[in-house]
């Protein structure tokens, strides 16, 4: 495969191709956040507090109540072996009464979020994330949910939107129908890449058969939808060996695929030192890599939805998308526009009203807030007009590839072009390069900057280049490295 420009047919239509210009690509490719909240979460501060959080609860009482059905997040930090490219933030161990001595904790902090939440409790959205959610034992997860649903009202199964995250090397045909009894209805698989040597250079040794059937069993459990993730730039990936992983994908047929770039960040993530940069593929490999499977998926079908996401047409998220409804948080993208989400467990962020506020990233100091009868805010931030505003531009962008100048004129008393006068200055550029078009009424990415989305967004990043919070969640006082991944 060359590197210029490629033409690739999405599933609506040989009328609407996704332009993947390596060339721009290679050229804009720079550091960038992801956008699953604005303001990103680097920019919390200590300052909120538990205090904060109580005030945005009541506001919402006072407003009448949440924005709709609830989503909930539950953290599960647990994992049995570790895999060299994960980021995520997690706790390996074999000692299965630390997840028990967890339990306790994590019951205590729902049983508190639902009390705050009486009378305007209903979920329509849980998802269970990690670590290895999985690690739980049937058993201990037959609890958790009861628990669950004692201080919370869920909707009713076709209505709500119930996930959880499974490394398929956990468990068995008979945990699968488990967890569906349990009210799970959505799964998403841990895949990441089928080829043995690219499992043996990240210590994720995970045979197809096991993966295909983990899926097989869903399927005849009664998930409404299967989810797989995949990564692309791990060591020891060719383009040949994507190749032949993206034929086994399709042949699976999941409902959605998450296809990450494998950001290499040995100097944050411990793990990561453990892989050889010479077994990484160079960069113009992985920009083949991601040109390669776009093309295989948009030509089996798949639409893209967004930055690392596909889905079938028929798919939920396809068809929020093409209603407007599409949302962006922190599990990536969501069918429930501007839910409050409730996150529960350790280092878990939530977005209630107009605030964001993350939980105590280590066990320690979880239990001990917990302890102490408060709930474990460590840090977080209240948004002003200009964050609200900002995050409304972001998040049509992200979720719809274009932008009413109209509608934002009529919520804010704001002349756009005034306003983000800068903003439009800078886009004059990317509009040059065939990545947006703007005139009074639209802002609009094109099909060839949808792949860049996170480039065009971060025009509207006022944060960008300004002091960052401390890793801590200190105010910073100097300017701080932003520690992004690639947007591609």
């Amino acid at each position: 495969m060359t590197h210029e420009a490629l033409s690739i047919i999405a599933a609506e239509g040989a009328a609407q191709p996704l332009r993947f210009d390596a060339a721009t690509v290679r050229r804009l490719s720079t550091s960038g956040p992801r956008y699953t909240s604005y303001p990103t979460a680097d920019r919390f501060s200590a300052d909120f507090s538990y205090g904060n959080y109580l005030e945005a609860v009541a506001g919402l009482k006072m407003r009448g109540g949440a924005r709709g059905p609830l989503s909930l997040y539950v953290h599960v930090p647990f994992c049995d072996t570790v895999c060299y490219y994960c980021g995520c933030n997690k706790i390996v161990t074999r000692d299965r009464s630390k997840a028990a001595t967890y339990l306790s904790y994590l019951k205590q902090e729902i049983g508190m979020q639902g009390t705050l939440f009486s009378g305007m409790s209903q979920l329509g959205q849980l998802h269970f994330g990690g670590g290895t959610p999985t690690y739980l034992s049937d058993r201990q997860m037959e609890e958790l949910m009861a628990h669950l649903r004692k201080h919370f009202e869920f909707a009713p199964d076709e209505e709500g939107e119930y996930s959880i995250e499974i490394d398929p090397r956990t468990v068995s045909r008979e945990r699968v129908h488990s967890l569906r009894a349990q009210g799970f209805n959505r799964v998403s698989l841990g895949v990441q890449d089928f080829d043995p040597d690219v499992q043996k250079a990240v210590n994720r040794i995970q045979p197809e058969a096991e993966t295909l059937a983990v899926m097989q069993a869903a399927r005849d459990a009664g998930f409404r939808s299967i989810s797989i993730d995949l990564i692309y730039g791990l060591p020891k990936q060719t383009l040949d060996t994507m190749r032949q992983t993206m034929a086994k994908v399709i042949a699976a047929s999941p409902d959605r695929i998450a296809l990450y770039n494998y950001a290499h960040l040995p100097h944050l993530f411990k793990p990561q030192r453990r892989i050889l940069d010479a077994d990484l593929p160079p960069a113009d490999a992985k920009l083949d890599m991601l040109a390669l499977c776009i093309r295989e998926l948009t030509a089996a079908g798949y639409v893209y939805i967004g930055m690392d996401h596909f889905a079938k047409p028929d798919d939920d998220l396809a068809v929020a998308q093409r209603q407007g409804r599409l949302h962006r948080n922190f599990q990536g993208y969501s069918t429930h526009a501007e839910a409050d989400l409730v996150a529960v467990g350790v280092s878990a962020i939530s977005s209630v009203g107009n605030t964001y506020s993350q939980n105590e990233k280590t066990l320690e100091a979880y239990y001990e807030k917990l302890d102490q009868g408060v709930l474990p805010v460590a840090r977080g931030i209240k948004l002003n007009t200009d964050d609200l505003l900002r995050r409304i531009v972001i998040q049509k962008l992200m979720c719809s590839f274009e932008l009413s100048i109209a509608s934002i004129e009529m919520a804010y008393p704001l002349r756009f072009k005034d306003y983000f006068a800068a903003e439009l200055a800078q886009l004059r550029a990317l509009e040059q390069d065939g990545l947006v078009t703007i005139d009074d009424e639209w802002l609009s990415v094109t099909l060839k900057g949808r792949l860049l989305v996170r480039n065009i967004c971060m025009v509207f990043d006022r944060y960008l280049g300004l002091p960052r919070a401390q890793e801590e969640g200190t105010a910073g006082t100097g300017a701080q490295p932003l520690r992004y991944s690639k947007t591609i």
